[in-house]
């Protein structure tokens, strides 16, 4: 459900999206958007600006499987993830994405940081969503070094640049900034999309529900800027 945030009136429409690498509904939920979006006549009016976010901070570095992953942070039958996967996999697939459930689960952190610094060159948005659609469809490991920055260097990042930002601590500050403002505006859980400071929707909407969004947003900035 749309909630009411308050704005300045703005030309273009801002779409921020909180969101983290491994989310699954964060992949079909960017998506969705992003077609409703490309249905709108004046799609070139909107910016699609993502916004880092972790899920589970306290993820281990190492990746592990995501039935390990479940069993570590809560115990019990791993089957209830892997009917889970299956569930959101036949969903995706029904909406033409790619989803594998073999995939490796980390702390994304350290992505974060390089998705920042993607943002700061202006290629955020490409960098991440290669990497993310290539990670559910089991191509790319974004938790190795060497994977992370070919990717970096097909949106036209410097590949060393990449595993420097890798090697040390740079913009942490970033992606904890990003993080914070989230979690003042109501964020708890990703995805979490924030449009043109006037509304927001949390979780992944559907197609339809997008759209009324980016109609809603409209309807205000035009009614902002009268």
């Amino acid at each position: 459900m749309a909630d009411s945030i308050l704005s300045e009136t703005s030309q273009h429409v801002v779409i921020e999206v909180w969101t983290d690498l491994g989310c699954p509904w964060c992949y079909v939920g960017k998506h969705r958007l992003r077609e409703a979006i490309a249905d709108r006549p004046d799609s070139d009016r909107f910016v699609l600006r993502l916004r880092s976010f972790e899920l589970n901070p306290g993820a281990p570095k190492t990746p592990e499987t995501i039935e390990s992953a479940f069993i570590r942070s809560h115990g019990g039958d791993a089957q209830i993830v892997v009917q889970a996967e299956r569930r959101i996999q036949a969903l995706a697939q029904s909406e033409g994405l790619a989803f594998s459930v073999d995939r490796l689960n980390a702390n994304t952190f350290d992505f974060h940081r390089v998705f920042q610094y993607a943002q700061e060159q202006g290629v955020g948005v490409e960098f991440f969503s290669l990497v993310q659609d290539r990670f559910f469809a089991g191509e790319l490991n974004p938790f190795a070094p060497d994977a992370l920055a070919a990717a970096g260097a097909e949106v036209g990042l410097s590949e060393g640049r990449v595993r420097e930002v890798l090697a040390g601590d740079e913009y942490a500050a970033d992606v904890r900034a990003d993080i914070e403002e989230g979690q003042r505006l109501g964020v708890r859980g990703v995805p979490f999309a924030v449009f043109d400071r006037r509304l927001a929707a949390s979780g992944a909407q559907s197609v339809d529900g997008y759209a009324r969004a980016l109609a809603q947003t409209v309807t205000d900035a035009s009614a902002g800027a009268a």
